[in-house]
This record gives C-alpha cells, structure tokens and sequence, in this order.
C-alpha cells in the first residue's frame, strides 16, 4: 500500500498542463491503482504501457466513451488533491484530435468556439440563398404538384449541389481518421479484429458502463437512456442514409424516378429514420443538458448541441416535408430541409460527428492491440 501510494503522489507532482499532459498524469495514477481496471476498454488499454506519449494519450482519450462510471468510483476524484477526473481530462484531448486532424486545419479551430453559431448561421445562409433562388425563378409558392421535387430543383442540381459538398466532407473525414490512425496504428488489420470492433460500435458496447447498468449522467445513478437514444439516433442516420441509397438506385439502375410512393422502400427507410432522428436527438439534447458538469468538458456543449440540433431540424423538416409534399408549402419546406442538410454536411467534419469516425478507430486499435504480446505482461487482455 505504501509503494502504491507513493506512485500516485509521483503522478500527481507531474501537475496539470495542456490537455494531452493532463491526461498521461492521470493514466498513471490510475495504472497504480487500477480499481477501474474492468469498468471499459481504456482500463485494460492503460496496463499494456507504463508511459503514455501523444499518440497514447489521442488513442485512449477516443477509446473512452464517457459514460462517467470511473468518476464516481474513483478515490482520488475531486476534491481530492489529486483530481483525477478521467471523463474531462479525455474530453479535452478528444476536441483536440478533432481540430489537430482536422482539414483543413483553419475549419477545425474555427468550430471550436463557434460550433452552435457556425452551424445555424451555414444552415440559415444556405436556407435564405435557397428560398431567394425560388423566389427569382417564380417557384416559391407552386400548385400542388404530387411531390415532385424537381419540379423545384432540378435532380442535376441537387445531385451537384449535395454531391459536391457531401464528397468534401467525406474526403476531409478521410485526410484526418487516415492521420490519425498512421499515429496511433498499432499494427496489421485483421478480420478478427474488424469483426470484435464492427460488434463494439453497433452494440455500443461501451455506454453501457463496466457493468453493463448504463451511464452515469446527472448525478451517480445508473441509466441505460443514453445508449438508447444514441441507437436510436445512429441507426435513425443510417436509416435517412440507406433511404438516400437506395432512391440513388431506383433512380439510376432502374429510370424510377421520384416522388415516390408512400409505401416504397426509400420512404419507409426515410421516415422510419426520421422518426429514430427526432427520438434520439430530443433525448440527448435533454440528458445534455440535464449532465452533470464534471462528466465532460462544458466547454464544449455548443459543439454537442450544435450537431444533435442540427439532426433535429433535418428530421423534422424531413418529415414535415414528407406530410406537406403535396401543398403550395412544399418548395418552403424544401428549401429549409435542404439548407440544413447542407449545413450538416459542410460542418459534419469539424464536430461531434467526428466523434464517431475516431471513436471506430480506437476501437479497432484495441481490438488489433488485445490480440498482440502484452510486453510488460501488466493485466488481462
């Protein structure tokens, strides 16, 4: 116990510095005391290294998955002197990885401190650029046409307009999880290894703690509602995504072209995703605002609540677009739905969205790294 101790009181002299120096203070404080060795991925990970250096420090602060359980089990929490508060200390680091991988780089400082501004003012840009360009060709207020969006964007236009902007933020997710992974990579892919990581991000395995009762969110009960909401907002945005697929299908391979009926599969894909898109975000944003502060970085609360408003709108106006398709509201309607889908793609890189992306990869990180000699032979894989 006395050696123990003084391992701790040598990590704790270390002192808090930048976020990433932060972080490897306290990993070795809790390598010492390893009390949360089995409460996540990030425990286990922490006993394979006895230093922990920049590309460490990025792996491990995304393999967290800030369901809070370490903070209240921890005897060295606040107010103790040594402060040991893993959940900020690994949320600090996170928004680093976003803006340090970030490209280009300039994007990603500037959503730092601006990440519910920026993304309304894109959305609202786009949106009025939209509704005066209906206004100027005399299609802002139309007959009821069947739904046919065309009729007010032409397919070539749409398929430009979002191709373009949904490529570059595809390419700049690319350039930055690409470097992030050539730092922290601990070796060769396997299928193994893809399969155990494929099942850790679709269960999301780790939000619901150690123990498998949930998160903690405003004080130190346990509560499964977190992960539900997030599954219903990952699987609500694959959904939209699948949606979007297959009508890209219908409409090359096989010359179906839109509207479509409301019992084909592209709308049934939509508006159940819609609807996972409105449970989830409503319920997040609530728990985002309920959480207790030392569960994360408040810093960053804007950037959260700028990417699960922004999923909010996009569904809402979806659906509302879907009810409405076939009224003098629906180019209105159109023009608001797509502007904040534009908004969305264009901020998706330099947000919480990448929280999912660097997330995967240092899930596959761990499940590469479990399957490796442990050198120091420190814990269990």
């Amino acid at each position: 116990m006395q050696q123990l101790n003084s391992l701790i009181q040598e990590a704790s002299n270390l002192g808090a510095g930048r976020a990433d120096q932060e972080v490897a203070r306290i990993m070795q404080i809790c390598n010492a005391c390893r009390y949360c060795e089995g409460f996540c991925a990030v425990f286990p990970a922490m006993t394979r290294r006895i230093e922990f250096n920049t590309a460490d420090v990025h792996y491990l602060a995304n393999l967290c998955h800030n369901c809070g359980a370490c903070l209240h089990a921890c005897q060295y929490a606040p107010p103790h002197d040594f402060a040991v508060n893993v959940p900020l200390a690994m949320a600090k680091v996170r928004q680093e990885t976003y803006i340090d991988f970030a490209w280009p780089h300039a994007f990603g400082s500037l959503y730092k401190n601006n990440g519910v501004t920026l993304a309304m003012a894109s959305s609202i840009s786009l949106i009025a650029f939209l509704l005066l360009t209906l206004a100027l060709n005399g299609t802002l207020f139309l007959a009821p046409n069947g739904g046919n969006f065309y009729a007010i964007f032409s397919h070539n236009t749409l398929a430009l307009m979002f191709g373009a902007v949904f490529l570059f933020a595809i390419l700049a997710i690319a350039v930055g999880v690409i470097r992030f992974w050539s730092q922290v990579s601990p070796g060769a892919i396997t299928g193994v290894a893809a399969a155990e990581a494929t099942h850790d991000v679709l269960s999301l395995k780790y939000l619901g703690g150690g123990h498998g009762e949930g998160c903690n969110n405003e004080d130190d009960a346990f509560s499964l509602w977190r992960k539900r909401f997030h599954h219903f907002t990952f699987y609500g945005f694959m959904l939209c995504f699948a949606s979007t697929s297959v009508a890209t299908l219908y409409h090359y391979l096989l010359g179906l072209s839109a509207p479509y009926a409301l019992n084909s599969l592209p709308v049934i894909l939509g508006t159940l995703g819609g609807i996972g898109l409105l449970i989830g975000p409503t319920g997040l944003l609530y728990l985002n605002y309920k959480r207790d502060s030392a569960h994360g970085d408040a810093n960053q609360k804007p950037m959260d609540r700028a990417f699960i408003l922004l999923l909010l709108l996009i569904s809402a106006t979806g659906l509302a677009l879907l009810a409405y398709r076939d009224t003098t509201w629906m180019p209105i309607l159109l023009a608001v739905h797509l502007g904040f889908v534009m908004g969305f793609f264009l901020t998706m890189p330099y947000g919480k969205f990448a929280h999912g992306i660097y997330r995967t990869a240092a899930l596959l990180k761990n499940a590469i790294e479990k399957r490796q000699k442990n050198s120091l032979q420190l814990g269990a894989d």
